[in-house]
């Protein structure tokens, strides 16, 4: 019983720990504030919300366009290339949002990549007159869009992947044309699945910082940012995170109040027919294979060849880059992050599995929620977590500070790491052991295991592709991740991420293109790796 405590006790600390910035949050939004919050409700406060409020809706309309398009055609069409596009399609995820940013701008802005073309082409002429600028909300939109519609594309593929034959068929008896049937059947089956993509979107875009810092869009998250760092009002920088936590609430419930009794399975019990792809011939074919190519190329061809353009034009910047200092800072931030994380993870779920308790249940689902906090929110709230501990308790009982332990340090970097990316980790796990039916575990303690024994001689060897996935994910997402980096990295530490975004914050975006192709190099890398369980049929 003791050994199910201890179990039992580690996982309901685990859980605490993670839901320690949302409490924080929601706690600090009662803390007295500077003039700053008098000045700025009354002028930019509105303006914030206004624009956060249609980057996202921006952002949800294309992702949805281009995801669920796309992973429409390859999941119910033959065509050239439909095999190539199934894969290549998730390379978008290897591009950062603020990366496209400055692609975009700079392919776009006056005498840029654009003009460059023109001019070498057709020779001298007043082109930039005629070039479409992409910057200010609409560049953000299109930046955004085109880097996160993967997730869209990732579960509406896996949803029409297992739609059934015969509610296909159906719909064919009744008289239904294809496009019909896509509308009336096939998309509204699919909706679980898209509407969680767009979750996904929604979270990312009210968490992204760097894409619309890049463009000058005031939003909560660049207010928020700007709170702490510019004018040092902590206190109103967790206001703006409360403001933002409510948003991110509100569309969940919203969510879920639109579905109300709605039904998504079938109640059939019988197996599904093997539904067999239409092949496409003639214009059909090449309008199929056109759209998914524009979708390839403009998400991850146009930013890669832009970032690989001007790293060889101006290779001085190449050499000048600590490579090996950033490649190390990188991939010691993965490891250890991802080494934490998987550890409590398997320590998480196994303490749900033993011990089997509602109440554990219920405060793991709301500590998962921690990916749904954007990465600025959770660094000023651990630092203001900290600060309080510090000045309540450490220092009251005559103790040293501690701030230096965790702010400016890798340990105050891996912990917020922990908190952000927690759900992965623990939701990839999780998924593992419902594969695991639990007559193994009883079979295992007849044959006199113990459970620390069952758990490492029979749960990790099980779960081995599982750990590799979420290791593989989780460090795809820190090397992407930029606001928790920029905050609390320590001196005279960067990742190619921070390295890029300086860059580019001080108009140098010809030396930000070395780091920016080492990431998305970096970032393909491991979403290859991936791709065979993100793909799997």
């Amino acid at each position: 019983m003791a050994k199910i405590n201890l179990w039992y006790l580690t996982s309901l600390l685990i859980s605490l720990i993670v839901l320690i910035p949302i409490a924080t949050v929601s706690f600090s939004f009662f803390e007295e504030t500077s003039e700053y919050y008098k000045i700025l409700k009354d002028t930019f406060l509105i303006e914030y919300i206004l624009n956060s409020t249609t980057l996202l809706f921006g952002v949800l309309i294309f992702t949805f366009i281009f995801g669920t398009g796309t992973a429409y055609l390859v999941s119910f069409y033959n065509f050239p290339g439909s095999n190539f596009f199934k894969w290549a399609l998730i390379l978008s995820f290897a591009v950062p949002p603020y990366i496209y940013a400055y692609s975009i701008f700079a392919f776009f802005e006056n005498y840029g990549t654009a003009f460059t073309i023109l001019k070498n082409v057709f020779g001298e002429g007043d082109y930039n007159r005629h070039i479409p600028k992409f910057d200010g909300m609409f560049g953000a939109i299109i930046s955004l869009s085109f880097s996160l519609f993967a997730y869209v594309y990732i579960l509406a593929r896996a949803s029409f992947l297992y739609q059934s034959q015969n509610l296909i068929d159906l719909s064919k008896n009744l008289g239904f044309s294809k496009i019909s049937s896509f509308f009336k059947v096939i998309l509204p089956s699919a909706r679980p699945a898209i509407v969680a993509g767009l979750s996904l979107v929604a979270m990312e875009t009210l968490a992204e910082f760097g894409a619309v810092d890049f463009f000058s869009i005031n939003t909560l998250t660049t207010g928020i940012y700007n709170s702490w760092i510019t004018f040092d009002d902590l206190a109103f920088a967790n206001r703006l995170s409360f403001f933002l936590l409510l948003f991110i609430f509100a569309l969940f419930i919203l969510e879920n109040l639109s579905r109300k009794q709605a039904k998504y399975h079938s109640n059939s019990s019988s197996r599904f027919k093997q539904r067999d792809k239409y092949k496409l011939i003639g214009v059909k074919s090449f309008l199929a294979f056109l759209f998914c190519f524009i979708i390839f190329f403009l998400s991850f061809v146009f930013p890669f060849s832009q970032m690989l353009y001007w790293t060889i034009i101006y290779s001085d910047n190449l050499f000048d880059l600590e490579i090996l200092s950033l490649i190390y800072n990188t991939l010691y931030l993965v490891f250890l992050s991802s080494l934490a994380l998987i550890i409590f993870s398997f320590i998480s779920n196994y303490g749900m599995r033993i011990s089997k308790s509602r109440p554990l249940n219920i405060l793991n689902t709301l500590s998962i929620s921690g990916y749904a906090i954007p990465g600025v929110i959770l660094a000023i709230a651990f630092i203001t977590f900290i600060s309080w501990i510090d000045n309540s308790f450490v220092k009251s009982f005559g103790f040293q500070s501690v701030k230096k332990i965790f702010f400016g340090s890798i340990l105050g970097l891996v912990i917020v790491y922990f908190i952000r990316f927690y759900s992965l980790a623990c939701n990839g796990i999780k998924s593992g052991y419902e594969k695991i039916n639990i007559s193994v575990d009883e079979s295992a303690y007849l044959l006199g295991y113990s459970k620390i024994k069952t758990f490492i001689n029979v749960h990790i060897p099980y779960l081995r592709n599982s750990i590799l996935f979420v290791g593989i994910l989780i460090s795809l997402e820190i090397i992407r991740e930029l606001p928790i980096t920029l905050i609390l990295r320590p001196f005279n530490f960067e990742t190619f991420a921070t390295t890029a975004y300086i860059y580019a914050s001080e108009d140098l975006l010809e030396a930000a293109a070395a780091p920016s192709l080492f990431l998305i190099l970096i970032a393909s890398i491991f979403i290859l790796s991936t791709s065979k369980f993100i793909l799997r049929d």
